[in-house]
């Protein structure tokens, strides 16, 4: 059995990384949030969910500006949600790592479930019989 003090300072240990790691794994969460927090970017990443592309298939597709793509593409650059290369005089685009399309696709399912109450609620609400109005004295 070890000292009072060494058993002291291992758990100290334990909580600073449990602690430290659970930040680091927020902020990265919310970097990834952040970088995906924009409707054209989420385009990006599924149209890139195939395999690879060209910036000018990706802004093809997007029917967007070549700026207004680049900016996007920066910020998943930043984020490390997409990898580009260079070939020729062509940047092709890839998604870093492909269990953020797992990600997405748990997204898409919560919205659809979230859809699928609120229809069921608003189904429940038009069903019901209308209460009679209560009259005000004028």
């Amino acid at each position: 059995m070890g000292t009072g003090r060494t058993d002291h300072f291992i758990y100290i240990r334990s909580f600073e990384y449990t602690v430290l790691m659970s930040d680091a794994l927020r902020q990265f969460k919310s970097d990834i949030f952040q970088g995906l927090a924009n409707p054209t970017r989420i385009a990006i990443v599924e149209l890139l969910r195939e395999g690879e592309l060209p910036a000018g298939k990706l802004i093809e597709r997007l029917g967007i500006e070549q700026a207004n793509a680049s900016q996007h593409l920066a910020v998943l650059r930043a984020k490390q949600i997409v990898v580009s290369r260079k070939a020729g005089n062509q940047v092709y685009y890839s998604i870093r790592d492909r269990a953020l399309i797992d990600v997405l696709d748990i997204l898409r399912r919560y919205f659809y479930s979230q859809l699928s109450s609120t229809v069921s609620m608003l189904q429940e609400v038009a069903s019901e019989k209308p209460k009679t109005r209560l009259k005000t004295p004028r």
